[in-house]
């Protein structure tokens, strides 16, 4: 139970902060605005995906491993 709250809490904290993660450095976000010619959004975008996929991958392979971890729990129980 107490699981499931903490996953709950997390993954409602991170679905609010998903509006923050959008705001890069405050440098790379002052170059990007500056430019005239509206290839801004393309880079903030490419930034933000470069950010996320490492978490990607960390939590790819965090579920892995709990899942591994429950499996074999589970076939000691028995």
């Amino acid at each position: 139970m107490k699981n499931r709250i903490v996953t709950s809490v997390l993954t409602v904290v991170l679905v609010l902060m998903a509006e923050f993660t959008y705001a890069q450095c405050s440098m790379c976000r002052a170059v990007v605005e500056s430019d005239i010619s509206g290839k801004g959004a393309g880079i903030n975008n490419g930034i933000v995906y470069l950010m996320a996929f490492p978490y990607f991958l960390v939590a790819l392979i965090a579920f892995g491993i709990f899942y591994k971890m429950r499996k074999d729990s589970q076939q000691e129980m028995l």
